[in-house]
């Protein structure tokens, strides 16, 4: 096995993807049908010394911003993106330590919170932590999002679903909207240097890319704790709903409720969750 892997992947793709894939001309007098060093480089934003320090081995610690660029440029799929990512880790060493210091990211919901999320049915509601993971939810909840995939894996995150599941902008009309609030949240409701957030930050800037480090780096933008979002289920139709989120003191977690803006969402949920009409009620936009 080479002791360069992550040289010879980006090497590899370099020569496989044509100049015409990303948007160069194709001239006349080109050896070979790949890209030059120099334009890709150019469409990565790095210097081709850079590059070819990479593909040589010379370097094998770039920032997660370099191979995001270099996976745009290059048109990566997600999988060649997360497999870009685990060369790039194994050739530093593995994943960075958690700081010592920092808070412990808590991954279950309090018994109390379970309580509520049981009072709470047949709302779609759910508890989650700083970062996106989803620790607990009504079986509403799982009626609503279960079918969009959004539950699927061990770990279910909002955030990685939505920059990384292809369903995502299938099912949410208003994605663009969605992306800006959650990444928004992600930027502003935790403490400046949490490793959590830079470890989550630097996964999805390899696996997503520009769609990501765009909104990472916008201070501008800030999270609200009222929203709606229209969705298109495959099983409920079109759906309008209200969202409030309510921040829990302590450990980090935050409540999220859905709420039916119109009648129609509202009887489309009973339907769901094989409920008669009149379940649930629809709230209505305010303001």
């Amino acid at each position: 096995m080479s002791d360069n892997e992550l040289g010879t992947f980006l090497r590899t793709w370099r020569e496989a993807v044509t100049p015409a894939e990303v948007g160069l001309p194709t001239g006349p007098r080109r050896r070979t049908p790949g890209l030059r060093r120099a334009e890709l480089a150019t469409l990565a934003g790095i210097s081709v010394e850079y590059l070819t320090r990479l593909e040589q081995g010379r370097d094998r610690n770039p920032s997660a911003q370099v191979l995001g660029a270099l996976a745009d440029a290059l048109h990566l799929s997600l999988a060649d993106r997360l497999l870009l990512r685990r060369l790039t880790k194994e050739a530093d060493g593995g994943d960075p330590l958690v700081c010592a210091a920092a808070p412990p990211l808590s991954r279950r919901a309090r018994p109390t919170l379970r309580a509520v999320l049981d009072h709470l049915e047949p709302a779609p509601a759910l508890v989650v932590n700083w970062i996106g993971d989803v620790l607990a939810h009504t079986a509403g909840y799982e009626r609503l999002a279960g079918p969009l995939g959004q539950l699927d894996g061990e770990r279910p995150n909002l955030l990685r679903y939505l920059f990384t599941d292809e369903r995502a902008r299938r099912f949410h009309r208003d994605w663009s909207h969605l992306a800006d609030d959650l990444v928004a949240r992600l930027r502003h409701d935790v403490p400046l240097r949490d490793p959590y957030v830079a470890e989550l930050a630097d996964e999805l800037t390899v696996t997503a890319g520009a769609e990501f480090t765009d909104r990472f780096a916008d201070l501008a933008t800030a999270p609200r704790r009222t929203g709606s979002q229209h969705i298109e289920h495959p099983e409920a139709g079109p759906l309008r709903l209200l969202q409030e989120t309510l921040a829990l003191p302590g450990e980090g977690q935050s409540l999220v409720v859905h709420l039916p803006a119109d009648e129609a969402t509202a009887a489309a949920l009973d339907r769901l969750n094989g409920r008669r009409p009149g379940a649930l009620r629809a709230v209505g936009e305010t303001g």
